[in-house]
């Protein structure tokens, strides 16, 4: 797969589809990688061009040294729209990457046509949670953390069903670069999304999972009533809602996507 270079920084990137397509970039959670978007990259690929990347940190892209922040991290995605000579795309981010989408949505309205925020909060967890856990990086590597990860991302019907894709997963988070996984740890800790809501005017969606421990329904709730016009939508699963509830949340994206104006 190519790269770009964002502020010095190598992302990785796969740019697929309809050329003359509206493009879609998909954003994934801490701890994946642009892979975590197969099932979308499949059901958006007959109308869309799609846009997925490896965060700094993750995947094979760089691992500057930090620390960063959740305005670094959005910012390489608008160096790599720059490079790809992509002035206004859509954009939907889980969990990690829906902060990245409101940052962008508050910040860089202009680059912005729809906005979808899944599985995500505007403001991620508790210093001391983040702080647990970079600790726990730190000194056991990402096996200390992997399997509690994968059980709040997948409901146990799902693990039971497709345990070969939570095996996968569990297998792609241990790859991950702790330095990339703690430094972007720091920046979610750091990030509070909630003042700016009220600047962000793309139309927006924003899904949760009915069972998702890490950013509860409650969380996807207060965005959608800080930004003006946001629609909800709440699906039977956990954090990945993209993997877990795949069908229901292809049908919600594609639906809104498609909208007229």
């Amino acid at each position: 797969m190519p790269f770009a270079s964002a502020a010095g920084v190598r992302i990785r990137y796969e740019l697929a589809g309809p050329e003359r397509a509206p493009v879609v970039v998909l954003s994934h959670s801490l701890g994946a990688d642009l892979a975590m978007w197969d099932p979308q990259a499949r059901a958006l690929s007959e109308r869309f061009r799609v846009l997925r990347y490896d965060s700094r940190g993750h995947g094979e892209s760089d691992v500057p040294a930090g620390p960063w922040s959740l305005e670094t991290v959005s910012r390489d995605v608008l160096t790599l729209l720059d490079a790809l000579g992509l002035e206004r795309v859509h954009f939907c981010g889980l969990s990690m990457g829906g902060l990245v989408g409101m940052w962008l949505g508050a910040n860089a309205a202009h680059r912005v046509e729809r906005l979808v925020l899944c599985s995500t909060a505007a403001k991620i967890g508790s210093d001391e949670g983040w702080n647990a856990r970079i600790k726990s990086v730190d000194e056991g590597g990402m096996a200390a953390v992997s399997q509690a990860i994968v059980e709040r991302w997948f409901t146990p019907g799902f693990r039971e069903k497709a345990p070969e894709v939570v095996a996968r997963t569990k297998a792609q988070l241990e790859r991950t670069p702790p330095s990339g996984y703690t430094r972007t740890c720091a920046a979610i800790r750091d990030a509070d999304c909630r003042p700016s809501l009220a600047a962000v005017a793309a139309p927006t969606l924003v899904v949760s999972g009915r069972a998702d421990p890490a950013t509860p329904p409650a969380e996807g709730q207060a965005i959608a009533r800080a930004v003006r016009g946001a629609r909800y939508v709440e699906l039977e699963a956990s954090h990945l809602s993209n993997v877990v509830a795949a069908a229901a949340f292809d049908a919600a994206l594609l639906r809104f996507l498609m909208e007229s104006p």
